[in-house]
């Protein structure tokens, strides 16, 4: 363990566990994996992109927005709540009436076979909501009017900018809906938006996140919808070898 100068940890499949441990042997077996297995990683004094520690905490959506606004970035008007009533009137009090509903994580449900089902982001009205609300946390954002999105992958101070441009109504509510009607160009980041993601970086003590945002159609106002610890950043062209270049200097210890 003492050769170990750099860990690169984005997403690491979960324990497979006997499959003959019953569903609370499972359960504790699993922790005690994570806090053993996990624990001795964790306790490496190496360079982290990112440490899971911080991961955990900066891919905790309040957490997050919160420290966002705190750090200067403009974050749309959010709602977590259980409350159907609370969800209504909070829609109604929006400019458009209507609010982004998303996910509070990275993971989704699984279906009847077991396999993951991915959750996407959905445009709601105060009609919509439903008192099933009522069975766990749900995420409500105010619904912004955009010309396009922009995804900013930083490595440590270098930030790495791409217009995202929707081609299909379902892209334009969430552009893993259809990456074949998606086009990128490469962009500036405005100054205020650079100070602003450095200090969330320093707040979160991370080396690498991917965060997006909303560009409105009315004044150009950059609004950040959502911070990702261990985002990826393939899908963009012209900014995969540059992004792969920064990394690979952050875990040889050239940065």
């Amino acid at each position: 363990m003492r050769d170990v100068r750099a860990v690169y940890y984005r997403r690491p499949s979960p324990f497979t566990l006997h499959p003959g441990l019953s569903a609370e042997d499972a359960r504790w077996a699993f922790d005690e994996a994570r806090a053993g297995f996990g624990g001795v990683l964790a306790s490496l004094r190496c360079t982290w992109v990112n440490h899971p520690h911080n991961n955990a905490v900066a891919g905790t959506a309040p957490v997050a927005l919160a420290t966002a606004r705190r750090c200067g970035l403009r974050v749309p008007r959010t709602l977590i709540t259980n409350h159907a009533g609370t969800a209504r009137e909070f829609i109604r009090s929006l400019p458009r009436k209507s609010a982004a509903y998303k996910t509070l994580g990275t993971s989704g449900p699984t279906g009847a076979g077991g396999e993951p089902v991915a959750v996407w982001t959905s445009r709601v009205e105060a009609d919509d909501i439903t008192d099933d609300v009522a069975r766990t946390a749900h995420l409500f954002q105010e619904w912004i009017d955009k010309d396009h999105e922009v995804r900013l992958t930083a490595v440590d101070a270098q930030l790495f900018a791409a217009e995202i441009h929707a081609g299909s109504p379902a892209a334009r509510i969430d552009f893993r809906r259809d990456y074949d009607a998606l086009t990128y160009r490469t962009c500036r980041v405005p100054a205020s938006v650079a100070r602003g993601v450095r200090r969330l970086m320093e707040a979160l003590g991370l080396r690498y996140v991917a965060m997006d945002f909303l560009v409105d159609q009315d004044d150009r106002d950059w609004h950040l919808i959502d911070v990702n610890p261990g985002g990826q950043f393939g899908f963009v062209p012209d900014l995969r070898v540059p992004i792969t270049h920064a990394l690979a200097d952050v875990l040889e210890g050239m940065q």
